[in-house]
């Protein structure tokens, strides 16, 4: 007679569902490993609480099982990410409205002009870009790592390999 458990157990590696123990990166080996998001003297540039709490989520987020000798990689390209979208926002002072408007994603520039300033994009590219792979489209962070998905058989999903 056939286990019915055994069909669960199928279903949740099938799902994606997280089977395996949490990664052990942290936070230092990050800054290590990616001084661009350092102050040039080991100290991060954005808030010590952000990072820790990324690396938290990376790490149960990107699976050691599924990626095996690529985990580093992938799960510093997960936070790098994440901190690289956090710094295209980050506005050490301003308005509610500055912050906002740096937080809009936008596509190239389609047109300029001079005279009263305006300036129009092209977001067609961001809005295909968001359609497949969410946010990971908007940082050659999230580029590698969603490359590095696709070659794992990850490419559903947000990529995350659980």
């Amino acid at each position: 007679m056939t286990d019915p458990y055994i069909f669960e157990e199928l279903k949740a590696v099938a799902s994606g569902a997280n089977t395996g123990a949490s990664g052990t990166y942290t936070k230092e080996v990050f800054l290590t490993e990616y001084p661009e998001f350092t102050d040039g003297h080991g100290a991060s540039i954005l808030p010590d609480s952000y990072i820790t709490k990324v690396v938290d989520t990376a790490n149960d987020t990107v699976r050691p099982e599924i990626w095996g000798s690529e985990y580093p990689l992938a799960v510093g390209l997960f936070v790098a990410h994440y901190c690289a979208m956090r710094l295209q926002t980050y506005a050490t002072s301003g308005t509610a409205s500055t912050t906002a408007g740096r937080a809009q994603a936008t596509g190239v520039v389609k047109s300029a002009t001079m005279g009263d300033t305006s300036v129009s994009y092209d977001n067609s590219a961001v809005t295909a870009g968001i359609a497949k792979s969410g946010s990971w489209s908007e940082t050659k962070y999230g580029s590698q790592y969603i490359t590095m998905a696709q070659k794992h058989g990850l490419a559903g999903g947000f990529f995350i390999g659980r």
